[in-house]
């Protein structure tokens, strides 16, 4: 019986490839106000680099390493650190307005206050979410009729 997935080729760039694009979405997110990128743009990478994962080694293997019940979890604790942010903000002063984390010395890592800390919600809610629709996509794709084959 045929294994799931792409040829061992495939496989082999995948497991080195998958930690690289990883890290690299990390690194987007976390200097995304201090270089292009962000949150959105993290997630997006993250998201990718899981669904090279499903790619090359299917959807079963994929889904050992990060379960529906992992997504959603992930996706939910983005969204309610997003919108505790948010609400830390009317504390503070108004919605969004307050930055209560020192602001740093400009152009180091830790220097935009609040800002980290929304590029890291919204990381994790665009990653998960990304993930969850392109599962969603692979798993309940609609059935071709068979005149389409011929």
């Amino acid at each position: 019986m045929k294994e799931p997935g792409m040829s061992l080729i495939v496989k082999r760039i995948t497991r080195i490839t998958v930690s690289l694009i990883f890290l690299f979405g990390v690194y987007i997110c976390l200097h995304g106000h201090l270089t292009p990128g962000g949150g959105f743009a993290g997630g997006v990478i993250i998201a990718l680099s899981f669904i090279h994962l499903l790619l090359a080694f299917g959807k079963d293997a994929a889904m050992k390493k990060l379960t529906q019940s992992w997504i959603s979890t992930i996706e939910s604790i983005g969204g309610l650190m997003f919108l505790g942010i948010a609400l830390l903000g009317i504390f503070f002063g108004s919605f969004f307005f307050a930055n209560v984390l020192p602001k740093g010395r400009p152009f180091s890592l830790f220097s935009s206050g609040t800002i980290i800390l929304s590029n890291i919600a919204i990381f994790l809610k665009v990653g998960a979410g990304l993930f969850a629709i392109f599962i969603a996509m692979a798993v309940l794709r609609m059935p071709q009729d068979k005149e389409d084959k011929e």
